[in-house]
């Protein structure tokens, strides 16, 4: 006990000779004991978090896939659309397979630009209509949002005409007043929202692929000649007067330009480590999920394509067919699947074409919310976007289907299509230009292969979209049976507005981008995600990537 004692005391005061050594020895062992202690607890710390990361990286390839499963397939929405029913519909009916490259040349293209619209939301953390926002001077900005606002509401008629043609088919509803109730939808979705998005998206997917299977059966049972079919895909071709109306319209269909607002956006719902290694990876991850979603589109416009032609050119062909096919519209074309489903071909039609009008309905919302959001720094609630944007497209499609009745609610149709391609390059220039900029996609940029190709096809549609103008319009004039006081106005107008939108076009193209956006996060962001990040909670092992909250409640799977 006394030394003991005396320990105590040296350890104290440290003042006897006697235990000098000892105190040395003592203090010596305690800075060991500590520095052995921290070394520990830093070995510790790298093993637990090592423990942490290692699932995440050793976690299956098809897992990781899996978590980024959704973007893509809501984008593929809109590609079976009532706009794209009705185009296809008319392409076979009038043009047989020969059209046919126009839907590949056109879905190629789709994956193309809608991969590259992920890959820039991925890079830069932002969407196209953020980057637009800080990349362009105000005036063309606001210029760019009311284009962009326009073709929400160009893809938004025809959903309102397909379901009120949907409406007509199932409840003998006329047209007109079918087109008033489509304004309902937006409460149905609001009320369908509140049992989860995710399940309405899935039942809507559903019924859409119902209606794909019964082309799929009616394709079947028609057995188009597989050569004229693989001619048609394969071997461009433009035959008659309106082939290339007809193929502008088709490619207006599939291209849409709301579209890459809405793909750059959805992406960012996803946790990406900010690392080289995981932007890669997700880009990869959205190119394969898009390709696939954009395959099956694909598989389903050549089944409706090839269905009408071969039904509506067939020889058996009765006259009541042949006078609906000479006039092709959604409200007139359940009886090209009465060989697969008899009489109540019509039913399930109607039930399916009211789930393909309501598809693009959640696709047109998303993107008028984030473009309105990424131009303006406005986010209104769904249901009130949603609701603005119908009561736009209602004006029109009411008018027209008044006046024209069905027949000219279908032409309608082809013309909200055509003009969904004409508003193509204000949202397809700066989409190529921007991931190919090294300063907003650093070294994730374009290669020299895809900015080759990408430039080719879009230029390609934009010269394809002015000439058909031009010529249009000038052979208008020509034939018009017009006064000749009216045809001078209407060419002081329209000259002057074809004038303004090829400069705007070239001004677009030849722009030099300022805005710098790309910022290298791999080195600081990619040593903290592997050490492994502390919630406040102070759990431990929990990897917080930084993601956009503010896209985070998006209703896709996780």
């Amino acid at each position: 006990m006394e030394v003991s004692g005396e320990g105590r005391e040296i350890r104290r005061d440290g003042g006897h000779a006697r235990g000098s050594s000892r105190v040395a020895a003592t203090e010596d062992e305690i800075d060991g004991m500590h520095a052995a202690k921290a070394v520990s607890a830093e070995n510790t710390d790298v093993n637990e978090d090592k423990s942490c990361s290692q699932p995440q990286e050793q976690k299956p390839g098809w897992k990781r896939f899996l978590a980024h499963v959704g973007p893509g397939f809501l984008v593929s929405l809109a590609y079976l659309d009532p706009g794209n029913l009705e185009t296809d519909l008319q392409a076979g009916a009038n043009h047989k397979y020969e059209l046919l490259w126009v839907i590949l040349v056109g879905l190629v293209f789709a994956l193309i630009i809608q991969s590259l619209a992920a890959n820039l939301g991925v890079t830069t953390g932002k969407h196209l209509a953020e980057l637009c926002k800080a990349e362009y001077p105000r005036f063309v900005k606001y210029c760019l949002w009311v284009v962009a606002e326009l073709a929400v509401i160009a893809a938004d008629i025809p959903e309102v005409i397909g379901t009120a043609f949907a409406l007509n088919i199932l409840f003998h509803i006329p047209l007109w007043a079918g087109v008033l109730i489509t304004g309902l939808s937006t409460l149905l979705l609001l009320g369908l929202q509140r049992y989860g998005v995710r399940k309405l998206e899935l039942l809507i997917s559903i019924l859409v692929f119902v209606m794909a299977a019964c082309y799929f059966g009616e394709l079947s049972y028609v057995k188009p000649p597989a050569s004229e079919v693989m001619k048609g895909l394969f071997v461009p071709k433009l035959s008659g007067n309106s082939a290339t109306s007809d193929a502008i319209a088709l490619l207006g269909a599939l291209v849409m330009p709301h579209n890459l607002f809405l793909h750059s956006a959805l992406v960012l719902s996803r946790k990406t480590p900010p690392s080289v290694k995981g932007i890669n990876d997700a880009c990869r991850y959205f190119l394969v999920e898009s390709g696939f979603a954009l395959f099956v589109a694909l598989l389903i416009n050549i089944a409706v394509v090839s269905v009408s032609g071969t039904v509506c050119t067939a020889d058996n062909l009765s006259s009541e067919d042949s006078d609906r096919c000479s006039d092709l519209t959604l409200n007139s074309a359940s009886f090209l699947l009465k060989n697969v489903l008899g009489k109540s071909s019509s039913i399930v039609y109607g039930i399916a074409l009211l789930a393909s009008g309501q598809s693009s309905t959640i696709t047109g919302t998303y993107a008028g919310q984030y473009i309105m959001q990424g131009f303006l720094d406005i986010k209104m609630r769904m249901w009130l976007q949603n609701l603005m944007t119908r009561c736009v497209a209602i004006g029109p499609s009411l008018i027209v289907s008044i006046i024209g009745g069905s027949a000219g609610a279908g032409k309608l149709i082809i013309i909200a299509s055509m003009i969904l391609s004409f508003e193509l390059p204000f949202a397809l220039i700066p989409l190529l230009k921007f991931s190919s900029s090294k300063t907003k996609m650093g070294p994730h940029k374009n290669s020299i292969y895809v900015i080759v190709v990408s430039w080719v096809l879009g230029f390609g549609v934009i010269g394809i979209n002015i000439y058909f103008l031009s010529t249009s319009f000038v052979d208008w004039i020509i034939h018009s049976s017009l006064p000749k006081p009216v045809i001078i106005l209407v060419g002081i107008i329209v000259f002057p507005f074809m004038a303004v939108y090829i400069l705007a076009i070239i001004y677009l193209t030849f722009r030099k981008d300022t805005a710098v956006t790309f910022i290298d996060k791999s080195d600081s962001s990619q040593i903290e995600m592997e050490n492994g990040m502390r919630r406040s909670d102070g759990n431990r092992g929990t990897e917080v990537v930084p993601y956009r909250v503010d896209l985070a409640d998006i209703p896709l799977p996780d």
